[in-house]
This record gives C-alpha cells, sequence and structure tokens, in this order.
C-alpha cells in the first residue's frame, strides 16, 4: 500500500480533476476524483487525508457536502478545501461556518494550492513541540492524539478547532492577536481575513458550552485563554 498522503477532489469539471490530480500526483501525494457529490461522501470513506470540495456540484451544492462530511464521525476530522468560482465574503463565511479549513477561488493557481495542500497536512501531523497533556480548568487537551476533553467528555472539533484550543490552552493568560493565529494555525498569509478565527473561536465556544467564558475576546487584538483560580 502507498505511503503518499491521498488526496480527493470532488469536482464536476473533469479538466479541473485532470489539472488536480497530475500537479498532486507530481507532487507526491495519491489521488482520487469524484465528480458528483454521491460519489463523493461515498469516496471519502476511503479516510483522505485532505478532501478538495468544489462549491457548485449538479446533484448538490458543496456546502451541503462539507456539512454532511463534518456531521459524521468517520469523515469529521478530515480537513477540507473548498474549491469556488465564488468570491464573495458571504460564500466564505458559510464554508467556514460549516466547517471548511480553508477555500480557494477559481481560477486558481496550482502552485498555491499545492502549497496550501502541504501546509494544511503539516499541521495535521503532531508537533514534537507540543507534545503532552494540557490542562486549563475542566479541559483537558491530548496533543499526541490530537484529543479535547471537557469534565472527561471528549470534545468533537475540527482539526482547527483542536489547534485553535490547544493554542490558546498553550498559551493560557496571553492575548494572542487575530493575526498571529492566523500564521500559526493556517501557515501562511489569508488575505487579511481576520474573521476566520472569530467564525472558528465561535464554534469552539458553542462546543465548550458552559466553559465558553474560558476564551476571553480582548477588543480590537485578538483572544486569550483564561486560566481559573483553584
Amino acid at each position: 500500500m502507498s505511503d503518499r498522503p491521498l488526496i480527493l477532489c470532488i469536482d464536476d469539471e473533469q479538466n479541473i480533476l485532470d489539472l488536480l490530480s497530475f500537479n498532486l500526483e507530481a507532487a507526491g501525494y495519491s489521488v482520487i476524483t469524484a465528480a458528483t457529490a454521491a460519489e463523493g461522501i461515498i469516496a471519502a470513506n476511503q479516510s483522505p487525508a485532505i478532501i478538495l470540495l468544489d462549491l457548485m456540484l449538479p446533484d448538490m451544492e458543496g456546502t451541503e457536502v462539507c456539512r454532511r462530511l463534518k456531521n459524521n464521525t468517520l469523515t469529521a476530522g478530515i480537513p477540507i478545501i473548498m474549491l469556488t468560482a465564488k468570491d464573495s465574503e458571504v460564500d466564505k463565511i458559510l464554508g467556514l461556518e460549516l466547517g471548511a479549513d480553508d477555500y480557494i477561488t477559481k481560477p486558481f493557481s496550482v502552485r498555491e494550492l499545492v502549497a496550501r495542500v502541504k501546509a494544511l497536512l503539516r499541521r495535521c501531523r503532531p508537533d514534537d513541540s507540543a507534545s503532552g497533556m494540557i490542562r486549563v480548568g475542566p479541559l483537558s487537551i491530548d496533543s499526541e492524539n490530537y484529543e479535547a476533553f471537557r469534565n472527561g467528555e471528549k470534545l468533537q472539533l475540527t482539526l482547527k478547532e483542536f489547534e485553535l484550543l490547544r493554542l490558546l490552552a498553550s498559551s493560557a493568560g496571553k492575548v494572542l492577536t487575530r493575526d498571529f493565529l492566523l500564521d500559526r494555525i493556517w501557515g501562511y498569509e489569508f488575505y487579511g481575513e481576520t474573521r476566520t478565527v472569530d467564525v472558528h473561536i465561535r464554534h469552539l465556544r458553542q462546543k465548550l458550552q458552559d466553559d465558553a467564558s474560558l476564551i476571553e475576546t480582548v477588543r480590537g487584538v485578538g483572544y486569550k485563554m483564561i486560566q481559573p483560580s483553584l
């Protein structure tokens, strides 16, 4: 079995699938493709390292595909990069609200797309410098196994949500700017869209429920994790 990371490309344009397959395979990845949402959802069960998902598909909106994948425990942790001809802020925020990890518009630079895939895969691998267990109040964050718990109950987090929580927890008490969080978590210049951080923070707070106040907003700057007093 190949040890090359597997990339799933879901797009109804054959020329786009051919372009992605050729360039991703040349960059050292294995690629599987799907031309419809239904095919893509089935192919996602092969546990690809990343999914490249077109927003406009013939049988289902890409946003709905994203929602279904993120609501399925078998595929919820797979990072998704949205590919779309739409470029409005509303479309981008909608994709992020549904759990997409990145967003790139057509026509896109193949070199940039491959760079984003590489950056996202690097962040999927455990970080030796952040190994071990981090504890903040009722939260326990297992960096080695990419798991987080609240009062002993496992949190269902996307990759980006986990990385944000881990970074905030490891810097508890310190204010982290939105730009810093973008750079550390996304690993490239995200066109200044700090709203990306806000969307993921909102998701985190929803999942922390009664402990959402552990993440404090520092108005006009960023966020910090509060370490509760004993």
